[in-house]
């Protein structure tokens, strides 16, 4: 008996919360928003319904200009979700906007390789809308 060929599972999706639908929402129409406080004017992510910064509750959603800096990345070459498993190794990135918050994501169009990623530290990055499905678009980042 030969061993049928097993079919790669599909990646999980994020399952957004109704408060954090906007954001979702913009990364659909390319066009990326994020929460921020009328209060304090910082910008807040994740979405919430409180103000990190000063405990304000007037939040408002402002389109962001997409760019910011490589503050940090991993590399894995493992994971445990088989539909993972084609993509290893990728660069995981954790991105500071422009506007000063901080997001987990990956770093594309780049290779997967320490030392070159390291002169990537703090130089500019550039979104990039990637549709993972009819109702998700994830935010990922490259090279500016």
């Amino acid at each position: 008996m030969g061993d049928a060929p097993r079919s790669t599972p599909p990646k999980p999706l994020p399952q957004p919360e109704p408060l954090a639908l906007p954001y979702w929402d913009s990364l659909k129409e390319r066009a990326m928003r994020l929460q921020r406080c009328r209060g304090c004017e910082r910008f807040v992510f994740y979405p919430r319904a409180v103000c990190p910064h000063c405990g304000g509750r007037d939040l408002a959603w402002q389109r962001v200009s997409g760019r910011g800096r490589l503050h940090s990345f991993c590399i894995p070459h493992r994971n445990p979700n088989p539909a993972f498993q084609p993509d290893l190794p990728y660069v995981v990135a954790l991105v500071e906007l422009d506007e000063g918050v901080r997001l987990l994501t990956n770093l594309v169009d780049v290779e997967p390789d320490p030392a070159k990623l390291m002169s990537l530290i703090d130089k500019a990055v550039e979104v990039v809308y990637d549709p993972v499905s009819n109702d998700v678009t994830l935010p990922r980042f490259r090279p500016a």
